[in-house]
């Protein structure tokens, strides 16, 4: 637990020395609401009488989640490609603190842009209902979410041969919120689209996240949300101990 804390500082460390990194983290997920509510939001009809950034603020918070995790297959390159593996190693510091670290610094990187996003979303006329239990839940399944999105970046970032590669991952992750309910009902998609919108984890995250912030019923849906988070995080992080032993070797 001591090496991950110090491995945590090392990323947090790192994430604020490289300002461009950082400042793209923070002010991308802003833009994305600021372009889905007022130059979208007009001609998209939800099929309820809230406005679009109410409905759309979820959505753009998991996009947040994709965004911000993808720097740490990145960063996870970085230190392969640097050597500096290598010196933990023989510092007798394993594979799982420096990744943990690396998540560690993706989450808090996340949440402050996930706290600009929710100010900004305010400011524009969000008003959800939830209670402080709601507020609880709501965050703790985004929190999963991007522990979840940060240990599969950790474990794409050990299979990339170059920081270019591991980019590439940000397009997957930034694509899944798309055919999903975070931007339409996914009854306004395909029908052969359909199925696969409802079912995927990026919708189960998001109707949770909604109906616990509007106050409105959510029956199983976060536990079906959590289920999947944690079996990617869990599938994630055996892949990643795999892996880097395989990659250290």
């Amino acid at each position: 637990m001591s090496d991950a804390l110090i491995m945590s500082g090392r990323a947090l460390r790192m994430s604020r020395r490289n300002v461009d990194a950082l400042i793209t983290a923070l002010a991308l997920p802003v833009m994305l609401l600021l372009i889905f509510v007022n130059f979208f939001g007009g001609a998209i009809d939800t099929g309820t009488d809230q406005q679009y950034v109410t409905y759309v603020v979820p959505g753009v918070l998991l996009l947040c989640a994709g965004f911000g995790s993808s720097n740490t297959a990145i960063a996870v390159v970085e230190d392969l490609k640097t050597g500096i593996i290598d010196r933990f190693r023989s510092l007798n510091i394993g594979g799982a603190p420096i990744l943990a670290g690396h998540v560690a610094a993706s989450a808090a990187r996340n949440m402050v842009a996930t706290s600009l996003v929710l100010a900004l979303a305010f400011a524009m006329g969000f008003r959800p209902a939830a209670t402080p239990a709601g507020w609880a839940a709501a965050l703790g399944i985004l929190l999963a979410f991007i522990l979840a999105l940060s240990w599969l970046s950790a474990a794409v970032g050990l299979l990339a041969k170059s920081p270019e590669a591991a980019g590439g991952f940000t397009f997957f992750v930034s694509f899944l919120p798309y055919p999903s309910s975070a931007f339409v009902p996914t009854s306004s998609l395909p029908s052969w689209l359909q199925g696969f919108a409802e079912n995927q984890p990026v919708s189960q995250v998001i109707d949770s996240l909604r109906g616990l912030l509007l106050g409105q019923p959510v029956g199983w849906t976060p536990w079906i949300a959590l289920a999947w988070c944690a079996g990617i995080l869990g599938a994630s992080a055996v892949a990643s101990g795999w892996l880097f032993r395989r990659r250290t070797a």
